[in-house]
């Protein structure tokens, strides 16, 4: 029978993230120390692994596979989260690490059928490192009536909540979460959602739209030449996952390839040009994120300190950015760097905490987040050598 080690003092553990944008696996070796309201997290090193063409159309499709197919892809995707720990690994020079945490990548995520699926089976992991690896962190909520999602919340309440000052933590992946920290909060008192569409509708168009030569709209400059159709957008915002109230969580199934291509055609079809749909595919984001804070976090928008801080992709695009600012005046829009976060390794640096808080024996769900019946805690464990 495998027992849980004891806590160490310190423990290093490389965080493995695969997100819906599916263009790569972050890896992150991060520090970490303590439990709860006393955890602290330190980045040591960070490398994102981008996936080949060919891997990143079978996971695209993987909704499409067969079962036979889907195990196949099952162990593929595991050795590639091995292969990126060990490129971490590698890079430091170093093999003195306690654990891995892998996010597994989710190719189905059904939250009012209480299902969800995730892939990268971390017995590959396990037995490539030597270490143990603890994945599959979403389905210990989901058996406690939860959607299994968002997870990130635990980590944004135990590095950046705030005693005096409310905050907002906005992630901006393929799909678009956001933390509702309260000043000076207490766990139960944190909130999250998915607010919806985040990169996953302006990436995919913009491949559409330029026939593959670009995979994304970098640094927002082809939005940043167009124009918003605004009558559209009052269209697209009665999309009825807008209406769904928190805990809600979102994927591909609302705003994947189809939509993106039904998008790219309907904005052709009303004369757009590539930059005007791109500028209303960015406007959809800002949008639809500015919509649910007003709805569901407008006792943190009363006073005029609030802060919004900004993580994932979606942070490094200053056409976003300014959007959502013109949004949110006279709050401040930030990112994770100004916290010395680095915006594209949180999500890894996320698993990574959760993974140390199943290693010592503590929930790490969050249930006013994903509605379950109790806290609990995530993740199941591989042993390594």
């Amino acid at each position: 029978m495998f027992s849980l080690p004891k806590i160490p003092p310190m423990r290093r553990v490389i965080g493995l993230m695969s997100g819906t944008s599916c263009d790569g696996i972050d890896a992150a070796a991060v520090m970490i120390s303590g439990s709860g309201s006393t955890l602290r997290a330190d980045l040591e090193h960070f490398v994102c692994v981008p996936y080949s063409h060919e891997t990143r159309e079978k996971i695209l499709r993987a909704s499409e596979m067969t079962a036979p197919e889907i195990a196949v892809l099952n162990f593929t995707m595991g050795e590639l989260f091995a292969n990126a720990a060990l490129q971490l690994m590698s890079e430091m020079q170093s093999e003195n690490f306690d654990a891995v945490a892998c996010s597994g990548h989710t190719i189905c995520h059904l939250p009012k059928e209480n299902a969800t699926l995730q892939i990268g089976e971390i017995a590959m992991i396990a037995s490539a490192t030597g270490l143990a690896t603890i994945g599959d962190f979403r389905v210990a909520d989901v058996a406690e009536g939860g959607q299994g999602a968002p997870l990130v919340p635990y980590a944004d309440w135990c590095l950046l909540r705030s005693r005096s000052t409310p905050r907002i933590i906005q992630n901006i992946g393929g799909i678009a979460n956001c933390t509702v920290l309260p000043a000076n909060c207490e766990l139960a008192d944190v909130r999250a959602w998915d607010t919806g569409p985040g990169n996953m509708i302006l990436d995919e168009c913009t491949r559409i739209l330029t026939d593959g030569e670009k995979q994304f709209d970098e640094d927002g400059v082809l939005a940043a030449q167009g124009k918003p159709d605004e009558s559209w957008l009052r269209e697209l915002m009665h999309h009825e996952y807008f209406f769904r109230p928190p805990p809600t969580s979102c994927g591909r199934e609302e705003f994947g390839a189809e939509y993106s291509r039904n998008f790219a055609s309907d904005g052709k079809k009303r004369g757009l040009s590539t930059p005007d749909i791109l500028a209303t595919a960015t406007m959809l984001t800002a949008h639809s994120i500015a919509h649910s804070y007003e709805k569901y976090a407008a006792d943190l928008l009363k006073g005029n300190n609030c802060e919004v801080i900004l993580g994932g992709g979606g942070a490094f695009n200053p056409t976003l950015r300014k959007m959502l600012q013109a949004r949110f005046a006279p709050h401040r829009v930030l990112r994770h760097e100004d916290f010395g976060i680095r915006s594209d390794a949180k999500e890894a640096i996320a698993f990574a905490i959760l993974a140390h808080e199943t290693l010592n024996g503590a929930p790490s769900n969050v249930p006013s987040a994903t509605g379950a019946r109790r806290a609990a805690v995530l993740g199941k464990i591989a042993r390594g050598h």
